[in-house]
C-alpha cells in the first residue's frame, strides 16, 4: 500500500527529540548522539520501526539507529513512538550510502539489512545494498569483527548477497534458507514485513556475516 503524502512530514522529523534528519548535511557524528560508550547498531530501512523498538526493548545496553529514507515512512516510524519506549534508539532519516559521513570510522558493531529493496532488474543491482559499493562502506566502518545481519524473503537478492559477500571474503557465521524452520527461529525479532511474509507461507533466507581484516 502506498503511503499518502502528509504535509508538514519533514518538519514533523525535525522537531521531533527520537529523529535525527539528513546529519550528513551538517557534519555531525551520531556516535556522540547518545553520550555513552554502549555498542552502536544500525538498521537500514527501518520501515515503521517495529524491529528498531523491539530490539531497543530487549538489549538498553546497545545503542541502535534506524535508518530511512524515504520521508513518507520515516515519518509513520517517528508519529509512532511512545512514551514510554526505550531512550536507546533514534530514527534517521537519511540514506544508508552516508555512513561513512556521519559515522566514525570501525565504530559499529553491527549492521542490519531487514527485507531491503530486491532492484531485480540487472541494471539496477548497483542499488542493491549487498552490491560491492555498500559493502565497502560497510567494511570502514565496522568495527574489529563487526556483523551485517541480514533477512530477506527474495531469493535471488538473497542468492546474489552471498555470492557478493563470498567474492568479497567476509566470514559466514550462519546461513539458511528457511529461518523460521530452523533452529535460528529462536529469539528471532521480526519486523512488520517478516511478520506478512510468514503469514503468507513465504520462507524467510538468513545470513549473518562477520567483517575480516
Amino acid at each position: 500500500m502506498r503511503l499518502r503524502y502528509v504535509p508538514g512530514q519533514y518538519q514533523y522529523l525535525q522537531e521531533c527529540d527520537r529523529a535525527i534528519t539528513e546529519p550528513e548535511k551538517t557534519g555531525y557524528k551520531l556516535n556522540g548522539a547518545f553520550k555513552n560508550d554502549n555498542p552502536i547498531h544500525v538498521e537500514l530501512g527501518c520501515g515503521k520501526g517495529k524491529f528498531l523498538r523491539e530490539m531497543a526493548i530487549r538489549n538498553p545496553e546497545i545503542n541502535y539507529f534506524g535508518f530511512e529514507k524515504s520521508v513518507k515512512v520515516a515519518y509513520r516510524c517517528a508519529k509512532s513512538v511512545f512514551e514510554n519506549d526505550p531512550s536507546n534508539y533514534f530514527i534517521v532519516y537519511s540514506n544508508g550510502d552516508i555512513l561513512k559521513d556521519v559515522f566514525e570510522l570501525n565504530s559499529i558493531e553491527r549492521i542490519y539489512l531487514n527485507f531491503s529493496d530486491p532492484w531485480p532488474k540487472p541494471s539496477h543491482y548497483k542499488r542493491r545494498l549487498t552490491h560491492k559499493s555498500f559493502l565497502d562502506v560497510y567494511r570502514s566502518v565496522l568495527a574489529c569483527n563487526g556483523e551485517i545481519h541480514m533477512k530477506t524473503d527474495n531469493n535471488d537478492l538473497f542468492e546474489y548477497s552471498v555470492e557478493q559477500l563470498r567474492e568479497d571474503n567476509w566470514e559466514f557465521l550462519m546461513l539458511t534458507r528457511d529461518l523460521h524452520n530452523s533452529s535460528y527461529a529462536e529469539n528471532n525479532v521480526m519486523t512488520e514485513y517478516e511478520e506478512r511474509f510468514v503469514s503468507e507461507g513465504k520462507k524467510i533466507n538468513k545470513l549473518i556475516v562477520r567483517r575480516n581484516g
